[in-house]
């Protein structure tokens, strides 16, 4: 097998690891959503048990890239996809934190009568979720277009997170501790969302090797 196509085999796998920590993360919100509007307390320890694999994962990935940089010695766009990998890898763990950090949440709540409509919180998820589904494809195929529609995405997410938060802070006082976990949860959905503007600015970095702020 000539060197290069070796090469292009290692680039590959490294992206297939990026792609599987990516569904973790993406199932970790799902799940934890879910065992929140459910209340089931069962699926969210689950979840925080699951913790692990996302973490294990990312070193993995870690180690991999810093074995291709040291092995392979890459240059330009080959350079840059491995540093993009260990920068996205990194964004994604933190993805699935937060969803750790949900069903942390959901488990302070318990089996409380919820005082909010979960609707904001619910359509925040859905975004996000999307975001990261996009993310991943824009990563898998170098798309800077599909990139810059994340970013614009963000921009929904953070108008949500408004909505939520101004609908929060009409309730009483007597209901603080809820008001304050399902305030901490929009935050970590709109963190995740934020997270996944990074990966696209990564795939602009990766793909035209100059950086870029999808935040302005």
């Amino acid at each position: 097998m000539a060197v290069r196509e070796k090469f292009e085999q290692e680039l590959a796998h490294l992206k297939v690891k990026i792609i599987e920590l990516a569904n973790l993360a993406s199932e970790s919100i799902s799940k934890s959503f879910t065992a929140l509007e459910n209340q089931d307390l069962d699926m969210a320890l689950e979840i925080i048990e699951d913790d692990t694999k996302a973490d294990l994962l990312e070193e993995e990935i870690n180690d991999y890239a810093i074995l291709l940089i040291a092995k392979q010695q890459p240059v330009a766009i080959d350079l840059r996809r491995i540093i993009a990998a260990i920068k996205i890898a990194s964004d994604i763990e933190r993805m699935a934190d937060f969803g750790v950090n949900i069903a942390k949440s959901t488990i302070r709540i318990g089996q409380q009568p919820f005082i909010n409509s979960l609707s904001h919180l619910r359509d925040m998820k859905d975004v996000t979720i999307e975001m990261i589904q996009l993310s991943i494809q824009a990563f898998e195929d170098e798309d800077i277009a599909m990139a810059r529609k994340i970013a614009d995405m963000d921009d929904e997410v953070d108008r949500l997170y408004g909505e939520n938060l101004k609908s929060l802070l009409t309730q009483s006082h007597e209901n603080l501790q809820q008001v304050t976990q399902l305030t901490f949860i929009a935050r970590f959905l709109e963190r995740t969302a934020d997270h996944t503007t990074n990966i696209a600015e990564s795939i602009y970095y990766l793909v035209k090797g100059r950086h870029f702020d999808l935040n302005d």
